[in-house]
């Protein structure tokens, strides 16, 4: 009877390893369908996210007009060359304008200088002479006319300012 009875729980601890040995590769099934299924769910969302992205880029293209925007753009930088150039001739024009003030300032502040020291001896002095075979032109005599009512009109202004 013993033999038996070790036989039947033999047979019994038999089935029951084959039992467990197929719960695990159940288990395994059940997981590996498991990781499937979360596979399949992350694609629809990627699926989902690209149909949404694809709406948004129609409307994007939609509300732009892309042809339209080209001739804006083109129009908005030939208006800046534009306005570049101007801006550019208006700086060069303002350069030899001051750059003639400057001279003519500097020039008249020299000779107020050159006559505080000299206490006006320096415009008194007579200007070198060109060499004959440099003749004065008409234009620079009327200048130099022109310069000496200048000097006077300074010195006059000096000596009021002094008394």
């Amino acid at each position: 009877d013993d033999k038996a009875s070790c036989r039947t729980l033999a047979k019994e601890l038999v089935r029951s390893r084959k039992q467990k040995n197929r719960i695990h590769t159940s288990k395994a099934q059940l997981n590996s369908i498991v990781m499937e299924l979360q596979r399949q769910a992350a694609l629809l969302k990627v699926a989902g996210s690209l149909q949404k992205s694809t709406q948004v880029m129609r409307s994007v293209n939609q509300l732009m007009r892309v042809p339209q925007l080209q001739m804006t753009l083109m129009e908005m930088t030939r208006e800046m060359m534009k306005a570049g150039v101007i801006e550019e001739m208006t700086e060069d024009m303002f350069d030899a304008i001051d750059d003639d003030d400057l001279e003519e300032e500097a020039d008249e502040e020299v000779q107020k200088v050159l006559a505080e020291i000299t206490d006006g001896a320096m415009g008194m002095a007579v200007p070198v002479s060109k060499p004959a075979d440099m003749a004065p032109e008409p234009n620079a005599v009327e200048e130099v006319s022109e310069d000496e009512m200048d000097l006077d009109d300074m010195r006059a202004r000096l000596s009021a300012l002094r008394s």
